[in-house]
């Protein structure tokens, strides 16, 4: 069975090309556009990967990635932020909240599948 990958992102853009790229390596893909959303598909869904952006409309992506971490139902999950947010600090204060990594935008195709796959224990 495929890796099942969520992507929580309000851009709807965004959300496609994250899932157009995934799906062409043969994940599973489910789409959260609220952080409040991607929360309640957690939990139901148990997904392998989680790709988090940081801004997002209500509860952000760094609370949402705190709430999984605190839980200990959820906090095994990697959680990957993916954010336009690269000033300086901004992946210290992603890892802080307990991302397992960061990805700035505008993604680089090769080094997003990498990382994805590095996440999910697969070979490049």
């Amino acid at each position: 069975m495929a890796p099942l990958i969520l992507i929580i992102e309000d851009n709807p853009l965004n959300t496609k090309l994250v899932r157009d790229i995934l799906q062409s390596q043969g994940y599973e893909t489910r789409e959260a556009a609220t952080a409040t959303q991607g929360l309640e598909m957690v939990r139901r869904e148990r997904p392998d990967l989680i790709l988090m952006d940081i801004e997002l409309p209500g509860m952000d992506g760094l609370q949402a990635t705190r709430v999984l971490k605190e839980d200990p139902a959820t906090r095994d999950i990697p959680v990957l932020a993916v954010t336009a947010y690269a000033m300086k600090g901004d992946a210290e204060k992603a890892l802080a909240a307990g991302c397992d990594g960061y990805i700035s935008k505008p993604i680089q195709l090769k080094d997003f599948i990498d990382r994805v796959k590095a996440f999910l224990g697969e070979k490049s």
